[in-house]
């Protein structure tokens, strides 16, 4: 799908309940393979409690990429350009749609989900406050484990 049609499906969804709590979430997720390097963006808009839309943009990188802080920057890179074809524009056209219902209850959050971690046991814990600083930097919320969902959980199950 190009950008415009999956602009066109998040929009759609969000016009079926104008006073609906949405969240438009983005995140990359990698896999190395023996000569390559999948990685997988997914771009999700959920309305609490009815369900969501997704979709993923594939990148293959023709060789392994095993260094953890450059994928995990390759990473967030993907996640940064998808975020950034949601321009102010865009938004302003998504936000109108339940700008009328802000009183009663309708949101619009957008989120970043970063595949990383801040446990001790994990090794992306150094690189938190880099990848946070970079989502927040564009204006939208940063999430990272557990909560980063989209890229440790819907775009992992398209990089095997």
């Amino acid at each position: 799908m190009s950008f415009q049609e999956v602009f066109q499906h998040v929009k759609s969804f969000m016009e079926k309940d104008r006073y609906g709590n949405y969240k438009l979430m983005f995140g990359t997720d990698s896999q190395v393979h023996p000569t390559y390097t999948r990685f997988i963006t997914g771009i999700v808009i959920q309305c609490e409690t009815k369900g969501a839309w997704a979709c993923i943009r594939k990148v293959i990188v023709a060789r392994r990429m095993d260094h953890l802080h450059e994928r995990i920057s390759y990473e967030t890179t993907l996640t940064e350009e998808i975020v950034g074809l949601f321009t102010e524009e865009r938004k302003n056209q998504l936000i109108e749609l339940i700008l009328p219902n802000i009183y009663r209850g309708a949101s619009l959050t957008i989120e970043g989900h970063i595949d990383i971690g801040s446990g001790n046991k994990n090794k992306t814990r150094i690189f938190v406050n880099e990848m946070l600083a970079r989502m927040e930097a564009l204006g939208i919320e940063a999430k990272i484990k557990p909560e980063a969902f989209v890229a440790s959980s819907y775009a992992n199950r398209y990089t095997k």
